[in-house]
């Protein structure tokens, strides 16, 4: 009796070893304006998808990347389109581009505290303030006080984007105060009277947006939907999720959910927009 009990208990064992085994693991890293969503997507398709592990990390855009070059990742997440460069290391690698995927829409949000009266700002005036050339809230129209601006570390693909479209590729002046993630710029600028900061739209959560005007004579815009689909906010941008090779199996299928009904609804319910 004592044989077959074991025997029993073994075989439980060897069952559950074998369903635990059985799962697969999908790595998913990379850019800190996507974790967020990226979590959402994972959770909601772990429920549904029993046989399914998805792991979500963030790090930055550039941080993403290097792991999927060096293929620690199956899933890069990106606020930055991939660099050529980028691009070499994994054609010689892999023999592949890699595969680039949409997977929503983004308007790059300027923050500052709630307190703050100035309501739009050109996108010279922002490049004035991040290169250093503006310093003191006066020229803006607000108080006679200086300017602290926050930024993000420079693996950040916001960061990339920020200087490549808003400072024309110019350096960022030494006093912007960098931070690690968005989320942090946001606590920052929310405790901060005289800050101000950028990130990812469905971060913006007890701080004060203000429009952005493309010039002096363009009208001031709010990083809604329509003016972020249409390209009528200067700042506007994709998300992207990267491949090395073209997916298959269980990636393929999270990806396709993903960019289906049930999961470009949660982009809208972070704070993004649809893809499509």
């Amino acid at each position: 009796m004592k044989t077959i009990k074991t025997l029993l208990v073994l075989g439980l064992v060897i069952l559950a070893f074998g369903f635990q085994s059985s799962k697969t693991t999908i790595t998913v890293k990379g850019s800190d304006t996507l974790v967020i969503l990226a979590q959402r997507w994972a959770e909601i398709y772990m429920k549904q998808k029993s046989n399914v592990s998805i792991q979500v990390n963030g790090g930055g855009s550039g941080v993403g990347i290097s792991a999927l070059i060096n293929g620690t990742t199956d899933i890069t997440t990106s606020s930055r389109p991939m660099k050529d460069s980028e691009k070499q290391k994994l054609k010689e690698k892999y023999n592949s581009n890699g595969v680039e995927i949409k997977v929503a829409r983004d308007g790059i949000t300027i923050f500052v505290h709630q307190s703050n009266p100035i309501k739009s700002i050109t996108m010279q005036q922002l490049k004035d303030i991040y290169t250093g050339k503006t310093t003191n809230w006066k020229a803006l129209g607000g108080k006679d006080q200086k300017i602290i601006a926050y930024g993000r570390e420079n693996s950040s693909g916001t960061y990339q984007f920020f200087m490549e479209h808003v400072l024309t590729n110019e350096d960022f002046a030494p006093m912007v105060q960098t931070l690690p993630g968005t989320a942090a710029v946001v606590n920052t600028v929310s405790k901060d009277k005289y800050g101000i900061g950028y990130g990812g739209s469905a971060y913006g959560k007890g701080v004060k947006h203000i429009a952005v005007k493309a010039d002096d004579k363009s009208p001031a815009m709010e990083p809604t939907e329509k003016n972020i689909k249409s390209g009528s906010y200067p700042i506007s941008r994709f998300l992207y999720m990267y491949t090395r090779v073209k997916p298959t199996g269980e990636i393929k299928s999270f990806i396709d959910w993903a960019l289906g009904k049930e999961g470009q609804k949660l982009v809208a319910e972070v704070g993004y927009f649809p893809v499509k």
